[in-house]
């Protein structure tokens, strides 16, 4: 059954579960049948304004960015309450995201959930203080040590693809670090950061104002959040031309940015690799949640001597990833978010077949039962282009494969670098020493190796070039919301 929201979901400010200034909602659509699955409280510029002003009260009047014990045990409270509704919150995501039922249990949901013990733990365990030992200098001995603190409030925007994941990637290591937060996701996705902030504000010991979370139909709301000069940290997902703008705002009061931004990373093929698994692989990986992930593999860069072959095999792996309801637990690509991003993958489309590309499979909307309604793209293979056409350069965030030659392992490398991104990638080979050297040639801050899986709590993502700034997840994501302060005192 569909969850509804029977009352618009609130907002969380300074601990308190409540309307938008003005009692303004928007609807939030189901994007596999397009029905309206509840309205969220529409934040104003004063509401913004409150949840700032809260988590900056929070942090500087309060011993929660000093109390290690206290943050990791609330951190424990989260986790557990959420694991208490997590069959309320799988619901919720699949209506809500369109999520396949099957990746709710991994990083679509249970997986976040279950990281926030790992955070906890770390925030235990971390070596919050260092001693440089002594040192003299002009005749004075000193003795030298280096403290890490939290960095102080975080202005945290999420995007919509995978809303538990990120939001969750975000709040749990600045609350583990001693931050506190505001926290505000996508438009196309409030439901579920508002049911965590409910879960938080009425089962977990977090004070008042150290977790705010709004919702806003508005985009400008994000943006104020990135020039108040109350703000510490813009901890910034989505788009790398969004990520630039909060850059230049940002750069008003020198805030500090962590961005992860777009993607277009390549699965490279070398010539003795197991071409059917690898193009299987690739495929699978394009299509998972209909392709709308930033570190996916959509690029396919095979030997030209077998690039018809590698074309056969990629066509028959993605026929088998045709769109499913989501809530069927075999479900692997559903729906993609809303018209808009539908309309913006069939341009694509298009726009290769005007590049002189060939559509081998897909390019269309899937039909009958189940299709009449929903935002839905059938999984589509692009061959006949060189990596120089748009569909192989630009972000296309939808279920679209671009299969390209190359001409020996070291033409390889300079596809899968020709690109302005490097944020994931895939390499396929059987020779240890030539896999390495390809390994080591592409600039990307992720690596799969014949189908190696990198992510985990523990493993820090992000990307080289205009993928990003920064790592999340892992100790060096943990660290991302830390200062270094050193202190010397007389020998």
């Amino acid at each position: 059954m569909t969850p509804s929201i029977t009352a618009p979901a609130p907002l969380l400010i300074g601990g308190e579960l409540r309307p938008a200034t003005g009692g303004g909602t928007f609807d939030v659509l189901n994007p596999a049948t397009e029905e309206v699955l509840g309205a969220a409280a529409d934040a104003t510029a004063a509401d913004v304004d409150a949840a700032v002003a809260a988590a900056r009260t929070a942090f500087d009047t309060t011993d929660w960015s000093t109390d290690h014990a206290f943050r990791a045990r609330c951190l424990r409270q989260l986790r557990d309450a959420l694991r208490s509704h997590i069959e309320e919150l799988r619901a919720l995501t699949i209506a809500e995201v369109g999520a396949p039922h099957m990746f709710t249990t991994g990083p679509h949901l249970e997986g976040p959930v279950a990281d926030l013990g790992w955070l906890a733990d770390l925030a235990e365990s971390y070596a919050w203080t260092e001693d440089l030992g002594e040192s003299e200098i002009m005749g004075v001995r000193s003795h030298r040590t280096t403290r890490r603190e939290a960095i102080g409030v975080v202005a945290a925007i999420t995007p919509w693809n995978f809303p538990n994941q990120i939001n969750l990637a975000k709040v749990g290591p600045a609350l583990a670090a001693g931050c506190t937060v505001v926290l505000k996701p996508a438009p196309d996705t409030p439901l579920v950061a508002a049911a965590v902030a409910r879960i938080a504000a009425e089962e977990t010991d977090l004070p008042a104002g150290v977790l705010n979370v709004i919702s806003s139909s508005d985009h400008g709301i994000g943006a104020q959040l990135t020039t108040d000069p109350r703000v510490d940290l813009v901890s910034f997902t989505g788009s790398t031309a969004t990520g630039r703008t909060i850059m230049v705002s940002a750069a008003e009061t020198l805030k500090k940015v962590f961005l992860e931004l777009g993607g277009k990373s390549a699965s490279v093929v070398l010539d003795d690799a197991d071409l059917g698994t690898a193009c299987f692989m690739t495929a699978l990986n394009t299509c998972t949640h209909a392709g709308q992930g930033c570190a996916l593999t959509t690029r396919l860069i095979v030997p030209r001597e077998k690039y018809d072959e590698a074309i056969e095999a990629a066509k028959g792996a993605m026929a088998s990833f045709a769109p499913t309801d989501p809530r069927d637990p075999g479900a692997f690509c559903g729906p993609v978010i809303s018209a808009v991003q539908r309309e913006r993958i069939e341009g694509y489309i298009e726009l290769a077949r005007q590049e002189g590309g060939t559509i081998e499979i897909g390019g269309d909307r899937p039909t009958g039962e189940g299709f009449e309604r929903g935002f839905w793209v059938n999984p589509t293979l692009i061959s006949g282009v060189d990596n120089s056409a748009r569909v192989a350069q630009e972000e296309i965030f939808g279920p679209v494969l671009v299969i390209i030659p190359h001409d020996g392992d070291d033409d390889a490398i300079r596809i899968a670098n020709d690109s302005p991104y490097g944020l994931s990638g895939a390499v396929w080979g059987t020779d240890p020493e030539r896999v390495e050297k390809v390994v080591a040639g592409i600039r990307t801050g992720t690596l799969g190796v014949n189908g190696g899986q990198w992510y985990g709590a523990d493993v820090p993502f992000g990307g080289y070039k205009q993928s990003g700034i920064g790592r999340e997840m892992g100790r060096e994501g943990f660290e991302e919301y830390l200062e270094v302060k050193a202190v010397a005192t007389p020998a």
